[in-house]
């Protein structure tokens, strides 16, 4: 099923375009990253689909149909500063976000559970650490046990704790099944949690597609051996082996799809090299990252 999809979608500011002419489509059950510098458009993306924002030219749709009040009811949403009060509990501050989305208080205790603060639902907000906050920012958004969860940068401005704690949380919403759409501009976020990815610059879309399909050719093999000399020369008889550099203590090698480590050591074995070093070194979304950058 089709969960959003964006057509031609468009936002200027007089002389300045914040987003020009993007087109997505983002299927159930992806946790979607919106990838890009600050200023690519990634917010007013978002702003634009939850309708903070309204477009200057182009559309998009939920779940297949034109956005409404009733789709709108089936996306929980984070953007920019979570707010809540702050001489409240977050017990308390969840009570008011019910009565905001109507729905029912015995949800409270459920998403406390979800994002780790059952424990500390009677603590006042103000003496939240800032990834508590944000945690409690995430439970107030699956309140309504939303379909869709749209998170703005939420690990920006955590420590290294608090980063990994909001990452693996978002991991296990996930695995509920839940669709989630996130805008970030760490390149390590999102090749972590992202089933799918989409590159913005300047508001242009650069790139679209799957993380692991993203990353897969850009995989390679190290591999040693006590005779280095032989090693080299074996390698350049095998046809598995598209390409490989010399690093001195070892080869790296890129190989063509399907390869595996075990395919690599069974023909060095075969020609009568044994290897002290294999390891498979997977692709960096970094450089990834930076060739769209480049190539646009």
């Amino acid at each position: 099923m089709t969960v959003l999809e964006t057509r031609s979608l468009t936002k200027k500011y007089r002389r300045i375009t914040a987003l020009h002419e993007l087109d997505l489509s983002i299927e159930s059950g992806m946790v979607f990253g919106l990838l890009g510098p600050n200023g690519s458009g990634k917010t007013t993306t978002l702003g634009l689909l939850l309708g903070v924002l309204q477009a200057t030219s182009g559309d998009f749709s939920w779940f297949d149909e034109a956005p409404s009040a009733d789709s709108r009811k089936r996306i929980g949403a984070i953007l920019e500063t979570p707010c809540f009060y702050p001489y409240l509990s977050a017990e308390e501050n969840l009570r008011v976000a019910c009565r905001i989305k109507e729905c029912h208080e015995s949800n409270i205790d459920r998403v406390l559970e979800i994002v780790g603060l059952l424990d500390r639902k009677k603590d006042p907000f103000k003496t939240y650490s800032l990834g508590m906050k944000q945690r409690l920012a995430i439970g107030s958004a699956l309140l309504s046990d939303p379909e869709v969860l749209i998170l703005d940068e939420p690990t920006n401005g955590l420590d290294p704790e608090g980063i990994v704690e909001i990452r693996d949380l978002i991991r296990y919403i996930a695995k509920s099944g839940k669709t989630i759409i996130l805008a970030s501009h760490l390149l390590d976020e999102v090749q972590k949690v992202c089933t799918h990815f989409a590159v913005l610059r300047r508001g242009e879309k650069l790139y679209q597609g799957g993380v692991i399909d993203t990353l897969i050719d850009q995989s390679t093999i190290d591999i040693a051996a006590a005779e280095m000399e032989e090693l080299r020369s074996v390698v350049q008889q095998l046809d598995e082996i598209t390409s490989w550099s010399d690093q001195g203590e070892f080869l790296k090698l890129t190989v063509k799809p399907g390869t595996r480590t075990e395919d690599i050591n069974r023909k060095l074995i075969e020609s009568g090299v044994i290897l002290s070093l294999l390891a498979e070194k997977p692709g960096s979304l970094e450089s990834q990252f930076l060739k769209i950058l480049n190539e646009s």
